[in-house]
């Protein structure tokens, strides 16, 4: 399989529906849970893709660009953006759907980096 097709293959996409019990005063999701989502759904990328051991190593410029409101779904898509020697990037989109109406845009996005690691819990190469 080539790298593109790891890298498509991995890619990974997760619905989950906006309750009362995950949003803050203003009725819009807590940005803390938009990132444990985030992160969650970049290692599974991160895993899939390599099919090792995988650590997050940092989180790079999580930009909200639009409220999440209670009531709403919400799809994560991640992918991987690239793919170093015992490092990867994972990019992971959050898009917005009202629950009855067409469309969805756009409401968060950010970049994760982990690094495979043993069970020493030493980096190794990632398998490409």
């Amino acid at each position: 399989m080539t790298l593109e097709e790891r890298i498509e293959y991995s890619k990974t996409s997760i619905f989950k529906a906006v309750f009362p019990n995950t949003t803050n005063h203003y009725d819009t999701l807590f940005g803390g849970t938009a990132m444990h989502l985030m992160d969650e759904v970049a290692f599974i990328t991160a895993t899939r893709f390599s099919r090792q051991i995988m650590v997050t190593v940092s989180s790079d410029r999580i930009d909200f660009k639009k409220p999440i409101p209670a009531g709403t779904i919400v799809e994560l898509i991640g992918k991987v953006k690239h793919v170093g020697n015992t490092s990867l990037k994972v990019n992971v989109e959050i898009y917005i759907e009202q629950m009855y109406a067409e469309g969805r845009e756009l409401a968060v996005h950010g970049d994760f980096t982990f690094v495979a690691i043993d069970e020493n819990k030493k980096p190794i190469q990632v398998i490409k």
